[in-house]
């Protein structure tokens, strides 16, 4: 973070500082919310949670050389106080960005987002210094609190913003106003709580609103390819800029393909030249999160060339998508479990054929949260693909939903054999260890509530004897 003095902190976000003897003492470290993270110079904001309450480790903090504690209450050791810490926090990350002038990169989608967000970063930090979400802390406090680990030095600001609801985008882009906006596409994710996905558009499409006109710079990147996001260029003042496989895109996919190892191949078209890109990620779902880096990258001054050597250079940042390790024995995990939606699972499904061609390929599959009314239907029509697909097994793990994918198998198999359906991830792994042959290629991908990566871990585990070599 900038520079700033606890009384220049305390009169931005409205607070009381309670036992700060010098007031003038500057924090020069990191805004943590993790006690383990506080160390010389750092700021510690104290969050009350189901589990803990981040006051408690006040003094703690202090010892490790915060200079201060932002929190609810005095805790005996240099505090500001103020009514509400997510208000305060997120007052200050709008305090500091404003004050850098960093440009800010803001995107959202229902499926897509981090990949998108990393490659995105892998690109313009090549023109400029970049700092951009880790993961997906994507809500209102992990958005101030990334955008706080900006510094003079920032050029680029890459930001994910998540929603839950009408209006949490609108809140984000309050606290880190966007100059550049990319919205991904509008699909299943969260249906449950939207109630359709009209609603999730017009939750999505508040990102486009809150951007500057386009005699200011401001810029919206549209999914051609998809009607409900190509419809929110009516929503913006901004500079329209399209990306897709459609003729009408302004950046644009031809010639998509996948190498045998089920890598993306294509030809980038923008409107500045043209260059071929082959990504080191898996699935053809990347290419369009590609061409979404792209687009932002060109509107940002970089060349085709440059953009494609990026991409074609980038790999995956945050863990457990599409993470794929062979192991001694020959057997290929793909570890996709930090979260899943019909999109984004049929889009797993095809890269594991494509990467599994003339090997037997297993997907380990688990619920899909928060679909609500729609959820027997899409686990249903998972199942069903698999098998369209030709996948050699469907293994479904866990309760109501993971019956349901093992029904739309059974229903749409010749013999029933394509699936089974059982109880847990141990049962999953007790499968595949007794069943699987090297050469074999396994794709796990579930909602993170339902925890599979421990699935991934286990084979990897179990084929340790060697080493590992993660590809």
């Amino acid at each position: 973070m900038i520079t700033l003095s606890l009384a220049e902190i305390a009169e931005v976000v409205g607070g009381r500082m309670h036992d700060i003897p010098d007031a003038s003492a500057e924090v020069t470290g990191p805004v943590v919310r993790d006690s383990r993270e506080a160390g010389p110079g750092s700021l510690f904001v104290a969050f009350v949670g189901e589990r803990a309450d981040g006051h408690d480790f006040a003094a703690r903090v202090v010892e490790a050389g915060a200079v201060a504690v932002l929190g609810s209450r005095p805790v005996g050791v240099p505090a500001i106080v103020v009514d509400d810490v997510q208000a305060a926090l997120g007052a200050l990350a709008r305090h500091v960005v404003r004050r850098l002038g960093t440009t800010l990169v803001a995107l959202t989608g229902s499926a897509g987002k981090t990949s998108t967000k990393d490659l995105i970063a892998q690109v313009l930090r090549r023109k400029a210094p970049t700092v951009f979400t880790p993961g997906s802390m994507n809500n209102e406090v992990g958005l101030p609190l990334t955008a706080l680990t900006a510094t003079d030095e920032t050029k680029f600001l890459v930001l994910e913003m998540g929603a839950r609801g009408i209006g949490h985008i609108r809140y984000l882009t309050e606290l880190t106003p966007p100059k550049i906006g990319a919205v991904l596409n509008v699909g299943s994710a969260h249906i449950g709580e939207f109630g359709g996905r009209e609603q999730i558009a017009q939750a999505k499409g508040e990102l486009v609103e809150a951007l500057p006109p386009a005699e200011e710079g401001g810029a919206a990147i549209l999914n051609a390819d998809d009607p409900l996001v190509r419809a929110m260029a009516s929503r913006t003042k901004a500079k329209v800029i399209l990306f897709g496989e459609s003729g009408e895109a302004d950046v644009r996919a031809e010639n998509v393909r996948l190498t045998d190892t089920g890598q993306p191949s294509f030809s980038l078209h923008t409107p500045s030249g043209a260059s071929d890109v082959t990504m080191r990620l898996y699935g053809e779902h990347h290419v369009s999160n590609a061409l979404a880096a792209a687009a932002v990258a060109h509107e940002l001054g970089m060349s085709a060339d440059e953009i494609a050597t990026a991409l074609s250079e980038a790999g995956s940042l945050s863990r457990w998508r599409m993470e794929v390790t062979e192991r001694p024995d020959g057997v290929t995990v793909v570890n996709d479990a930090y979260n899943a939606n019909p999109e984004s699972t049929k889009a797993a499904l095809r890269a594991l054929v494509a990467m599994g061609k003339g090997r037997r390929t297993w997907a380990v599959l688990g619920k899909m949260a928060e679909l609500g009314d729609e959820a027997l239907a899409e686990h249903d029509a998972v199942g069903r693909l698999a098998v369209r697909l030709n996948v050699s097994k469907l293994v479904a793990v866990g309760g109501r939903e993971a019956r349901w994918l093992q029904l739309g198998a059974y229903n749409e198999g010749s013999w029933g054999e394509e699936s089974v359906h059982v109880s847990d991830a141990q049962a999953a792994v007790d499968l595949l260890r007794s069943e699987l042959r090297p050469g074999d290629v396994v794709l796990v991908k579930a909602s993170r509530s339902v925890g599979l990566e421990s699935v991934a871990t286990a084979l990897l585990e179990t084929g340790a004897e060697g080493e590992v070599a993660a590809r």
